[in-house]
Parts: structure tokens; C-alpha cells; sequence
């Protein structure tokens, strides 16, 4: 965990639960994509850093949830880099009580106020053009996150955040988290059409070509969405939805799987209704869900 994968003569990734991209730029500089999950993430980078004699100038955020974001403070702190992030994702890598607080609807308490969903703020500063290193391409990937990019560097290699999941990880959980489920089609949609010298997800084996994969991804939103419209047969509460949901995937529930999941679904609920399959009204004081 933790190595330090090269792929081209300038780019490499760093192999951990989140893939964190590492750029080599002019001279002794090098540039982050994303930070890792927490100062122990950022410790073992800056080790690599160390070990290879490189400065890192800055740090370039994909998307401001916490196992991306998480060490960007402390080798902030240590390196003096700058931290730029993309739209919204700026505005809560720097109040980052945004994220779980948006997951749960309002202030979120003590056991979601953890590293997990909450990383500790950084200075983030807004990503434009200018800030990008000479060759860097920013590439939009809304959906699983609110301005979620990527980013294609100048030996074509494309770090793809997190727009892909693993096969293993889909068949384990089931249901991976989402914002804005049309987003996230259209952003899939459009990933199959990309050419690379290589694209590295950040939760997936990085290879040369991820149609197959993006298929997958998109075949298994349909599946939760039919999963949905299968319930949905009688009109249902969204507590009652997420519940046959956790126990038809053979999911635990706990204090973050009921924020994430919970979060997601009522994604696919507002995506469903806008789309036409689902109706909602008001009954005896409950919103009710059901299938047209």
C-alpha cells in the first residue's frame, strides 16, 4: 500500500485505497492528484516526496470528499503547496462540516463528524485555467460529486477520480454513491468515448481502455433503479425503500452507510420522478413513493 506506480517518463500514481495522482513538472517540482484519506495518507506521501527529492508545488483536488481530500491539509502545512479545487468542491475542501452535513440533511452528529466523512479544512483555492501546470487539461466529470473533474496531463495519461467503480467493488456493495444520477450517466456515456495513453481511476485497476468497465457502471445504475421501481410497486416511505434496499443487497447498516446510501437513493428517487417512473404525494403526513 502505498507504492509509488510510474507509467510514463512524468506521470505516476501512488497506490492506496484512493489512487492519489503524482505529476512530475519542472525541475525537482511535482504536483498531487488529490491528497489521500488523512494526515497518516499525507505522512506516507510526503515519505515518497522525501525519498525522491521532489518539492510538491501543489495539489489538484478531483472532488472534495474526505478519502480525496483528507491529507491535503497536512501537507499543506508542511509543504507550503497550493490546494486547488474545482466549482463547489473548493468551497467545501475548505469547510469540509459541508460534506457530512449534506449527507445527512442538517448538522450532523458526533459519530458523523469523523474523518471518514469530514476531512480537516485546507485553503483550497478556486481551479481556473491559469493554475493548471503547461499541458494539464481539466476534464468535467459531474455526477458522483457535485463538480467533480478529471484531469489529462501532458503524456496523456487521464485521471479519471472517481466516475468509475471496480467490477469486485459494484458486486460487493451494490449500490455506489451518487449525486446527481443523470450526470452521472451522461458523464459515463462520455468516458467510453475518451482516448488515453492510460486512465487511472481512483477506485479501479488502472488500464488502457474502460468502455467495458463504463459499461458496467451503467449497467449497474439501471439495476438499482429497477431495484427502486420493483418496490416502489406500493407506494413506500424513503425509510421503508432504503431498508428492503440495505436488506435485498445484503448490506450492514450503520451510522455512514445510512448517510451514503441513504444520500444516493433519494438521488435515484428525485432522478426517477423527474424522469416520469415514479410518482410522489403526501399521505397522513408521510411522503409516499410509488411506481406509475
Amino acid at each position: 500500500m502505498y507504492e509509488l506506480i510510474q507509467v510514463t517518463d512524468r506521470s505516476y500514481y501512488i497506490q492506496c485505497p484512493a489512487k492519489i495522482g503524482l505529476v512530475r513538472l519542472e525541475g525537482d517540482q511535482v504536483c498531487l492528484i488529490d491528497s489521500g484519506s488523512d494526515k497518516d495518507a499525507g505522512r506516507k506521501v510526503r515519505q515518497i516526496l522525501d525519498a525522491n527529492g521532489w518539492r510538491l508545488a501543489a495539489i489538484y483536488v478531483t472532488h472534495s470528499n474526505a478519502d480525496h481530500i483528507g491529507g491535503c491539509q497536512y501537507l499543506q502545512k508542511q509543504t507550503g503547496c497550493r490546494i486547488f479545487a474545482p466549482g463547489i468542491e473548493q468551497a467545501f475542501t475548505r469547510y469540509p462540516v459541508l460534506e457530512p452535513s449534506f449527507l445527512y440533511g442538517g448538522y450532523p452528529f458526533r459519530e458523523l463528524r469523523n474523518k471518514f466523512l469530514m476531512a480537516k479544512e485546507s485553503p483550497a483555492e478556486e481551479l481556473v485555467p491559469a493554475s493548471l501546470p503547461e499541458g494539464f487539461a481539466v476534464i468535467p466529470l459531474p455526477g458522483h460529486f457535485f463538480d467533480m473533474v478529471g484531469f489529462r496531463t501532458p503524456d496523456d495519461v487521464v485521471y479519471l477520480a472517481d466516475c468509475l467503480s471496480s467490477r469486485e467493488t459494484l458486486d460487493k456493495y451494490q449500490i455506489g454513491f451518487l449525486y446527481d444520477v443523470a450526470a452521472y450517466l451522461d458523464t459515463l456515456e462520455k468516458v467510453k468515448g475518451l482516448s488515453a495513453r492510460l486512465f487511472v481511476p481512483a477506485h479501479a485497476e488502472a488500464a488502457e481502455d474502460i468502455a467495458a468497465l463504463a459499461d458496467y457502471n451503467i449497467a449497474k445504475v439501471r439495476q438499482v433503479a429497477e431495484r427502486i421501481l420493483d418496490l416502489c410497486r406500493e407506494p413506500l416511505s424513503f425509510e421503508t425503500i432504503l431498508q428492503r434496499l440495505f436488506t435485498g443487497c445484503g448490506l450492514t447498516m450503520d451510522f455512514q452507510q445510512y448517510v451514503l446510501v441513504g444520500s444516493t437513493v433519494r438521488s435515484y428517487l428525485s432522478w426517477l420522478k423527474d424522469t416520469g417512473s415514479l410518482d410522489a404525494r403526501f399521505e397522513d403526513d408521510r411522503l409516499l413513493w410509488e411506481r406509475k
